[in-house]
């Protein structure tokens, strides 16, 4: 009898592991982004002549571009170029090629469809993608449709990819969880889980402040744009995923 008892205990805890350890894998992710990208902090650390270049590709709308209170182009004081600068300090022999493939008002649909031809051919190492403030004009299914596309298309071609939620919109309360923004930002987070990428969460990092009581104004260049502070804080989010 004892053993009639066992073995059913047995069986279902020997059909565990498999769920456990895939859970297990997508928590570590999670929790530990700098694992992420193990392989290219292999190659950041090299030195001449035994470096190469690295490609950090930053696909998306006006905030990668630079766009700050329109009509003015911030380049420098953008997070992809912050995060070159940060890079740099971190690791001072690499060879570093920041590329920016972003359009100001384009949203995910139209940036998949130039994709092939005006993203890939630069080999990303790493290809970031940053659409979702635009996407509310397109809607969650055609938004999803595009981004899985061109995540797919990068993993095919072995480019590690880097989601990220949207900066703030300031029309759209960040606490709130029942409007456009913060639906595509759970759809970017969703989508990242999915294909077992990596993820900024900038949506999170302008919320954690506003929920700390600091006003997003301070962070902002206008009411859909950065400043250099704002980028500053997702340049720090995309920064983990190097330390």
């Amino acid at each position: 009898m004892k053993i009639t008892c066992i073995i059913p205990l047995l069986w279902i805890f020997l059909s565990l592991p498999s769920f456990s350890i895939a859970q297990s894998s997508t928590d570590i992710q999670n929790n530990h982004p700098s694992s992420y990208l193990s392989d290219l902090k292999k190659e950041l650390v090299k030195e001449w002549p035994k470096n190469r270049a690295i490609n950090l590709v930053f696909h998306g709308h006006s905030v990668p571009a630079g766009h700050f209170k329109t009509p003015v182009v911030n380049t420098l004081e953008a997070y992809p170029y912050l995060l070159l600068k940060e890079l740099k300090q971190r690791y001072p022999t690499a060879v570093i090629n920041i590329i920016n493939t972003s359009i100001g008002g384009e949203h995910s649909g139209k940036g998949e469809m130039r994709f092939a031809e005006e993203v890939l051919p630069h080999r990303p190492d790493v290809l970031y993608i940053d659409y979702a403030l635009n996407d509310i004009r397109q809607g969650l299914a055609a938004s999803k449709t595009a981004w899985v596309k061109m995540i797919e298309a990068a993993q095919e071609a072995g480019t590690k990819v880097v989601l990220l939620t949207p900066s703030p919109n300031l029309r759209f309360d960040i606490l709130a969880e029942d409007h456009e923004l913060s639906k595509h930002a759970q759809q970017v987070r969703e989508l990242a889980k999915s294909f077992s990428v990596g993820l900024v969460d900038s949506y999170r990092l302008f919320q954690q402040k506003a929920q700390a009581g600091v006003d997003l104004t301070d962070f902002m260049s206008q009411g859909n744009h950065p400043n250099e502070r704002g980028h500053a804080l997702i340049a720090k989010g995309l920064m983990k995923l190097f330390e």
